[in-house]
């Protein structure tokens, strides 16, 4: 995502292929894109960077919400003609005839989560996808689907100060034998050290619309992220790694997927699959940045309205 959408100007086609050629070259293998990603250009750069190598890596993407070229926006929409198509110029783009783990990126309210795992499951038995995911769903909302289809994975946001999955949704995802794959484990670069100032963010950035990212409530969460930085500067290690390490320590079924348009960051967080952190540490980082420690909401209104993950107070 990072190369193509959402945080600034999309990086340009050469870098970004240098990028992906670099990670696959340091020993990634799990790549993550979806129809939405730079109104499918993120696609069609992930499917030139990885055509050669495409039995050695594991390729998810998603469906159901994308940018309408008509309407200039984007549109959730579940129905099971749409799941087909999308998938259908997905593997096209990604130049492969079949997806490795295929989202749904987001539920579609007006339409039944049955209706679009059925819609996926058919995708499975015609060898198009291999197995479904889900994305930013509640607890009930699994227990729903995978009672219309087995679920490989949901993805969802998860890190030390996005702590959502831990209020039903782990326990769901165990229950069904499903992965949950963490995005932004790295709470979009601020648990990295790379946002200081709510001024750093372009117009084009969608973290100036985060209520976490605004100057005030910015000024308080780095306040609360020194705590981590003196945590790490006694490991050794930067505050990214320590908090992919976390992440990993909370379950092999725990999977996080950070995002770099850095090859020197990509390289870094690779670093962390090989951290081991004690009990105590661990104890010390998950009373860090919890819920009531974090000033401001992780989406702004209009984006938690199109999400089904349990909220805290909620």
């Amino acid at each position: 995502m990072n190369l193509s959408h959402g945080y600034g100007n999309p990086v340009p086609e050469a870098e970004a292929l240098r990028a992906l050629h670099e990670a696959f070259e340091m020993g990634y293998r799990h790549f993550d894109t979806a129809t939405l990603y730079g109104a499918t250009a993120n696609e069609r750069v992930v499917g030139k960077a990885l055509a050669g190598k495409r039995s050695e890596i594991l390729l998810a993407s998603k469906c159901g919400m994308a940018m309408d070229p008509a309407l200039g926006k984007k549109v959730i929409d579940g129905r099971p003609e749409t799941i087909r198509r999308q998938c259908e110029e997905s593997l096209e783009r990604l130049q492969t005839d079949h997806l490795d783990l295929y989202y749904l990126h987001r539920l579609d309210r007006n339409v039944p989560i049955e209706e679009s795992v059925g819609a996926l499951g058919r995708l499975v038995e015609e060898g198009k996808i291999r197995t479904i995911g889900l994305s930013e769903v509640s607890a009930a909302t699994l227990r729903r689907a995978r009672a219309e289809h087995p679920i490989a994975a949901v993805q969802s946001e998860y890190s030390l100060w996005t702590r959502n999955p831990e209020i039903a949704l782990i326990d769901a995802c165990r229950e069904a034998d499903t992965a949950l794959v963490a995005f932004s484990p790295l709470g979009r670069g601020f648990l990295a050290g790379a946002v200081t100032e709510a001024t750093q963010l372009t117009e084009n950035d969608v973290r100036r619309g985060m209520p976490r990212f605004s100057t005030e409530n910015l000024s308080h969460n780095l306040r609360q992220l020194e705590k981590l930085q003196a945590i790490a500067s006694e490991q050794n290690v930067t505050t990214g790694q320590l908090a992919l390490a976390w992440l990993k320590a909370q379950g092999n079924d725990v999977i996080p997927i950070p995002g770099s348009r850095s090859i020197a960051h990509m390289r870094e967080n690779l670093a962390a699959e090989d951290l081991r952190l004690d009990a105590a540490t661990i104890e010390r980082l998950s009373a860090l940045l919890t819920p009531d420690q974090v000033a401001g909401a992780r989406y702004s209104e209009a984006l938690q309205a199109e999400i089904d993950t349990e909220e805290f107070g909620g």
